[in-house]
């Protein structure tokens, strides 16, 4: 039996209350993980209710098999939440839906297994793919990218302004022996950082940019809110938990684009809101995890909610 690794779900109460409006509604958990938050939704939930979950990780959608195998609410679907339209309209929910919720990044198990390569902390294959059954591993894109490209993911998606000096030196390293671990990568990264900073890995970002890339999180993560804003219902809401800058970025933008409306109409010519196309409202401030829940987990030091409400 394979180990189970522990996740405590960031911001669980409050994500749930600002999703769950209608108990007999129908429900999208669209980065189901170990199931945190869709067994309170579940709890939430009337008998008339339902809730899909998506993930791209086979071993969260075999836990979700297990965790709910006699849970009639509740279906699992395995892709990316970029698929959400597809998965709500083979349900025949299209419009329909009451809530969407997203709790984007790695998880805690996966960054916990060794074996998933997503840790520069504890060895293992280099692979960082959160859907094990398809796509390029990190392994594969780091033997056959060019030093310009490994450069740019590192500095667009990690952040990290050493990002030429790390490049230089994976292809380097590479031409002597294959990169295919994370002990390897973490070690040439470490070495190419000639600024490292108290408390942080100076690999930090350059995992993360390679595993944002490799999993296309932002590209997926643009493409599903467009999705969602289709499927919601009017009344409908959309509550997304980011764990950093990039991600929240865009769902920031995203949020306000939709509050504002058309900005473009031209000066000095009278309109309605109906023309402005306003398509969604915000529902609060931005939420971050209490004092309580940061002390108890270091995770939700960085976590960052966003709830809209769709309104046309």
């Amino acid at each position: 039996m394979s180990q189970e690794f522990k996740h405590i779900t960031v911001l669980l109460q409050e994500a749930v209350d600002a999703l769950v409006q209608d108990a007999s509604g129908f429900y999208v958990d669209g980065t189901f993980g170990r199931g945190g938050h869709s067994a309170l939704v579940l709890e939430q939930l009337a008998e008339t209710g339902e809730l899909l979950g998506i993930d791209k990780d086979p071993q969260a959608i075999a836990h979700a098999k297990e965790r709910f195998a006699d849970e009639p609410r509740f279906s699992i679907a395995h892709g990316s939440f970029a698929q959400l339209e597809q998965f709500v309209t083979d349900r025949g929910m299209a419009g329909k839906v009451d809530g969407v919720l997203l709790d984007l990044g790695v998880s805690s198990p996966q960054l916990d297994d060794a074996s998933r390569g997503f840790s520069f902390m504890n060895d293992g294959p280099l692979d960082m793919r959160m859907d094990t059954s398809s796509g390029e591993s990190a392994a594969e894109w780091i033997a056959r990218a060019d030093e310009t490209e490994i450069a740019d993911v590192i500095y667009t998606y990690g952040e990290e302004k050493f990002s030429r000096r790390m490049a230089k030196a994976i292809v380097a390293k590479r031409q002597e022996t294959p990169i295919t671990t994370t002990a390897q990568l973490s070690k040439i990264i470490a070495e190419a950082n000639p600024a490292w900073e108290k408390g942080k890995n100076p690999a930090t970002r350059a995992f993360q940019g390679i595993r944002i890339h490799i999993n296309k999180e932002l590209d997926d993560l643009e493409s599903c809110l467009d999705q969602a804003l289709d499927m919601l219902k009017i009344g409908g809401r959309l509550v997304v938990i980011s764990f950093h800058s990039l991600e929240d970025r865009i769902v920031k933008r995203f949020i306000r684009k939709h509050v504002k409306g058309d900005e473009h109409l031209p000066r000095g010519i009278p309109f309605t809101n109906d023309m402005l196309e306003i398509r969604l409202r915000s529902v609060s401030k931005a939420v971050k995890a209490s004092d309580n829940e940061t002390q108890d987990n270091v995770r939700a030091r960085s976590a960052v909610m966003r709830i809209a409400e769709k309104v046309a």
